[in-house]
């Protein structure tokens, strides 16, 4: 309403035809816009299960789903930050909670060893001991075979570790690992693996392989809470497609609540790393979700997620955070340089976490690596930009507008167009029929 020559009126807005063509055309589309978290999805787990999975969208082999946890939902894909001894360096548990991850990794390892799985089962789990009211899973202690291969002497029984605390020698087998993470109360344990580094080849690899089958069997004896506790089988063979198609036939006819791919991003060439995910992936069971473990470039995340990968976990994020370097759409922005000193704009203007809200580049220019609060500021806003990478690559499945996310993503992170996008990345994308004619 508007005053004309002293008399009240109704003020009425006509629009363009155009635009009353637009607006009609997002009105229809309205519908497949929902948030996912909208989507209707089971809200109760069944009796004597742990778990349920619901796939509500797909594109190709990309799919978003629903994971039913004990601790909640889990929208994926989905980046879990690892917080290996029951904390992500530099954040409470309930600044991680107020970044909007649903769920988060322990280590059953270095749980072990301190605080110690009696402790913690005398707390009730790490859930309680950690003030976390979400979501946990807890890697099994066979990463280690790799990160501390020094400490450590590898046999049928199990892997014998020599502690970096203080010492003294752990024996953990599968029936250790299961009885820890029974502890532990994670809402999915990882079996025991013997797991190699992907650039070993020959006897070593196929040995892996088959004695992580071998070991698979004895973890579900092992296992106790089967109906609160989810445990995922992992599977190994190193790049041999032939290994890997042994070790998915034996843990598929396991029928386990969810499958990981293990023994990649060892410094593996990429070409043959999405070939082996891909295998993986079109091997695996439908109706399962499909974990890639130690995976956290953010490149990855959104090619692997068109092969058809649900789940990852990397240090990477919050490790980088601590050395200065940020997380953005164009990449990274290495806070340390000179070239921000005077550079007075958030760390990225599209991000709403605390970081980008209240502090600049040049205020952490001055203090990155230098005082604690910048280890705080940059983990948050790097956790904060995997969240939302992963909430808008679901997103986009559920309006069957992945490709459209691909693109956007490629373009802002490779500027100067498809020719210095990574050949592999290319092949990955091609194989997962994600169109890049536009690019």
């Amino acid at each position: 309403q508007r005053r004309v020559h002293g008399k009240l009126c109704q003020h009425v807005l006509i629009d363009h035809p155009l635009e009353s063509k637009r607006k009609a055309t997002e009105q229809q589309e309205e519908p497949k816009r929902r948030k996912i978290s909208e989507l209707v999805v089971p809200t109760q787990l069944m009796a004597g299960s742990a778990l349920t999975f619901t796939v509500l969208g797909r594109y190709n082999l990309a799919r978003a789903a629903h994971i039913l946890l004990p601790h909640g939902p889990v929208w994926t894909p989905v980046f879990m930050p690892v917080g290996t001894q029951g904390t992500i360096k530099g954040l409470t548990s309930r600044q991680v909670d107020d970044l909007d991850c649903n769920i988060i990794l322990g280590n059953t390892y270095h749980l072990g060893n301190r605080p110690g799985g009696d402790v913690l089962e005398k707390f009730g789990g790490l859930h309680k001991f950690m003030n976390w009211n979400r979501n946990l899973l807890t890697d099994s202690g066979g990463f280690q075979m790799v990160s501390l291969l020094k400490l450590a002497d590898i046999t049928e029984e199990g892997v014998n570790f020599q502690s970096p605390v203080d010492g003294s020698m752990m024996l953990l087998t599968p029936e250790k690992s299961m009885q820890l993470q029974n502890q532990i109360g994670a809402d999915i344990m990882m079996a025991l693996d013997d797991v190699v580094k992907t650039t070993i080849v020959g006897p070593r690899v196929e040995e892996a392989c088959h004695r992580t089958l071998r070991w698979i069997d004895r973890c579900i004896s092992a296992h106790k809470r089967p109906s609160e506790q989810n445990l995922f089988g992992i599977v190994q063979g190193g790049l041999d497609p032939r290994l890997r198609k042994i070790c998915l036939d034996g843990m598929i006819s396991r029928n386990l609540p969810g499958y990981a791919i293990g023994g990649l991003a060892g410094g593996e060439d990429k070409n043959e790393f999405w070939r082996v995910v891909l295998q993986c992936t079109q091997a695996l069971p439908d109706n399962k979700p499909r974990y890639l473990m130690g995976v956290g470039y953010p490149l990855d995340l959104v090619v692997c997620s068109a092969l058809g990968v649900d789940m990852y976990d990397c240090v990477y994020p919050c490790r980088t955070a601590r050395f200065g370097v940020a997380l953005v759409p164009s990449g990274l922005l290495k806070l340390k340089n000179a070239e921000f000193e005077n550079d007075f704009r958030p760390i990225d203007e599209e991000c709403d976490c605390q970081a980008c809200k209240h502090y600049n580049r040049a205020y952490l220019h001055s203090i990155v690596t230098k005082e604690q609060a910048a280890c705080h500021l940059v983990t948050s806003h790097n956790i904060a930009y995997m969240m939302r990478l992963m909430r808008e690559l679901r997103q986009s499945i559920i309006d069957n507008k992945f490709p459209e996310f691909v693109l956007r993503f490629l373009r802002r992170m490779f500027p100067k167009g498809r020719e210095d996008v990574p050949t592999w990345v290319v092949d990955a994308l091609m194989a997962a029929s994600v169109p890049l004619d536009d690019l």
